[in-house]
């Protein structure tokens, strides 16, 4: 019951995404974060199999870290996504990675970017998206109340009432959910939006 999400504002990215590790029936943890800072301007919000999500997000995320080494410059966030999209197109035909990808970036002359990147490797620009069950209702959501040049403010409000929609409508809702933004300033931690928490079990 994975949910991914992102919209673009006026001059920021934000990307929410739940906290759980599921595995068929079991949930091993409610604070995994979904939500990879690839560098200083870039977000990469990621939903699919556990280890292929992991594996693949560390690999793109250390190898962007080596360009900016070799190069002197970081990627920008239209390279990070074709450079993404590349990797799963040759992984696709050798050991495909199930993952879906939202990737959010601010560059200095171009603003901020929001670029959907499918298991397929099908990559696009886009205003909003969002991957997983939780799409059902955000795309919904965010057809009827997301307009080019939200605010903070606003942006935030409508991630509320999506998470919200989520929890009250999935039959198995994710409890917990980590909203993340990008802006001139750099990407971010915004928020945690928490229902429960995990509990240490005691030792006999």
């Amino acid at each position: 019951m994975e949910c991914v999400f992102g919209m673009v504002g006026d001059g920021f990215a934000v990307v929410a995404a739940d906290t759980s590790a599921v595995h068929s029936i079991l949930v091993h943890k409610t604070d995994e974060d979904k939500v990879m800072l690839l560098d200083s301007h870039k977000l990469l919000g990621a939903s699919g199999e556990g280890g292929d999500r992991v594996q693949f997000t560390e690999y793109i995320q250390k190898n962007m870290h080596l360009y900016q080494f070799r190069n002197g410059i970081p990627l920008t966030t239209a390279a990070a996504a074709n450079f993404t999209r590349g990797e799963l197109a040759t992984a696709l035909r050798k050991n495909p990675y199930f993952v879906n990808i939202l990737l959010a970036g601010y560059d200095k002359d171009i603003g901020p970017s929001l670029y959907y990147i499918d298991y397929i490797a099908t990559l696009h620009k886009i205003d909003k998206g969002a991957f997983g069950y939780g799409s059902y209702f955000s795309l919904s959501m965010m057809d009827r109340h997301y307009h080019p040049g939200m605010s903070v403010e606003e942006a935030i409000d409508l991630v509320d009432n999506i998470i919200a929609e989520i929890r009250s409508r999935l039959v198995i809702a994710p409890p917990n959910f980590v909203i993340k933004i990008v802006d001139q300033d750099g990407a971010r931690v915004y928020g945690w939006r928490e229902s429960i928490k995990d509990v240490d079990i005691p030792k006999a």
